[in-house]
């Protein structure tokens, strides 16, 4: 298993070991250890979700307030899908960039997504199946969005696809909009989040 972070601090892309013969493919995607050796913390694993999506669908950008804050484990198990972390942590010094991940069928990469950060993903394929381990559960009063088409932002969607998006992530502010609301997390925030993480990996 191979893990590199991204040129986002705290996003992380996972490439686990295939091991393939007559009878198909086995490989282990997730694997605590391999996390906490680069995070200092593993994943407090509190939610599992799945999203099956058509081709062109847009899911998020979505983020949760910190603290607490919600990390993701993303992987893509059927299909294909563009994967993106954007930085939307304010005071961060790559504030405002977004990195793609392609995951799919194929390679079976993973993205790790630490608290704060936002995550979005175009479904590239018809039946597009991504799995999610969250590390706490959904609370509507915490979670936030970004409009996944702000030009401010500036996330290069495959061409040949016509996005799809739900009214609510169709409905929700852009970058700058979320900013004046005082929506966004606080880098500062975020870096003690991640540092009580590791204070209480190590009790």
């Amino acid at each position: 298993m191979d893990v590199r972070e991204l040129a986002i601090a705290d996003a992380y892309e996972i490439t686990p070991d295939l091991h393939r013969d007559d009878r198909g493919v086995f490989f282990e995607w997730y694997r605590m250890e391999e996390l906490q050796h680069v995070r200092n913390h593993g994943l407090d694993l509190r939610q599992a979700n799945c999203s099956v999506s058509k081709a062109g669908v847009v899911r998020g950008i979505h983020f949760a307030t910190v603290p607490p804050g919600q990390a993701k484990y993303v992987t893509c198990l059927f299909g294909a899908v563009l994967d993106a972390v954007v930085d939307i942590r304010m005071g961060s010094p790559t504030f405002g960039r977004w990195e793609p991940v392609l995951l799919d069928g194929v390679d079976r990469r993973a993205v790790y997504v630490a608290e704060g950060l936002g995550h979005v993903f175009m479904a590239l394929s018809e039946g597009a199946a991504v799995s999610y381990l969250c590390s706490d559960v959904y609370a509507p009063a915490r979670e936030f969005g970004i409009h996944p088409l702000d030009p401010e932002i500036g996330i290069e969607w495959p061409t040949e696809l016509a996005p799809v998006l739900s009214p609510k992530d169709d409905a929700a502010p852009s970058l700058a909009e979320a900013r004046r609301a005082g929506l966004l997390p606080d880098y500062g925030a975020c870096c003690a989040r991640y540092d009580d993480l590791r204070s209480e990996s190590k009790a």
